[in-house]
């Protein structure tokens, strides 16, 4: 069977699964399977698979169509403009957490040798994305998962930033090392009740601990804001994503503890999604 072959089959599995992605998921993963990238699988259509390639393709089509995460299924995700290494214990980059990431670079035009906090840092994706962009700023990051820190890890040394990333596993209440000048954060932030109606591609596999933002989804912000108002300097930015219906209790957690609102930015999909916030 030729690669052609393998994918249509592949579709038509996943399209019977009611997969929208169906398509673009069977070309990743047939990347996967013959260790290739996406751009050599569209080019060599009709190059013959050998048996081991073949059954190692279909296995992750079956996988996927039991909603295993893509991402999961080849330990990587794009994410501003690198690849990042992914897995299981990590939640899944998201296009929308760009925003962050797009936030800090506008606002540090002009800025040398800052230094970032990156609370929950996961996968690294928000903070090594923009040390890679910013080759004189300096970073720190903590999350409570050790598996978290250790992708973070890998990820740094596959960018080449490592040298001026620190990480430590701990809680945010338990954290009080440094000033920084400006701190980044995408915290668990879905009603605890709700992450059982979310799609099962996240539900089912994407780690609770990132996910779940407590009874109201808000108890890790309260968190966030009260530790920042201590850990950022005079002036200092405070970067957060939001749930799309936390915008105004978002604001008043942050009111109170002292920060300036500087805006708040929408999604593609028309979403409140990121809030820019001055420590006065």
């Amino acid at each position: 069977m030729n690669i052609e072959s393998a994918i249509r089959e592949g579709v038509k599995i996943l399209k019977d699964k009611d997969i929208l992605t169906a398509l673009l998921d069977t070309e990743l993963l047939m990347a996967k399977a013959v260790n290739k990238d996406r751009k050599y699988v569209l080019l060599n259509f009709y190059k013959k698979l050998n048996k081991k390639k073949l059954i190692n393709f279909k296995k992750l089509i079956q996988k996927r169509s039991k909603r295993k995460p893509v991402a999961y299924l080849t330990n990587k995700k794009f994410f501003w403009k690198s690849d990042f290494f992914i897995n299981y214990g990590t939640l899944i980059p998201r296009p929308e957490t760009e925003l962050i990431v797009e936030n800090v670079l506008n606002l540090t035009k002009n800025k040398y040798k800052l230094n970032i906090l990156d609370i929950g840092i996961g996968s690294g994706c928000i903070l090594l994305s923009i040390l890679n962009e910013r080759k004189d700023f300096y970073g720190t990051g903590i999350d409570l998962s050790q598996n978290s820190l250790n992708i973070s890890k890998i990820n740094a040394n596959n960018l080449n930033v490592s040298s001026r990333l620190k990480l430590f596993k701990t809680d945010v209440d338990k954290f009080f090392l440094g000033k920084y000048d400006l701190i980044v954060s995408n915290p668990p932030y879905i009603n605890n009740y709700n992450i059982k109606y979310l799609e099962k591609d996240v539900s089912k596999f994407e780690p609770k601990l990132a996910l779940d933002g407590g009874l109201d989804g808000l108890a890790v912000f309260r968190k966030v804001i009260k530790k920042s108002s201590k850990l950022i300097k005079k002036n200092g930015k405070l970067i957060l994503e939001i749930g799309f219906d936390q915008k105004t209790k978002v604001i008043n957690l942050l009111k109170k503890e002292g920060f300036y609102i500087n805006r708040t930015q929408k999604d593609l999909s028309r979403n409140d999604r990121c809030i820019i916030s001055t420590k006065i």
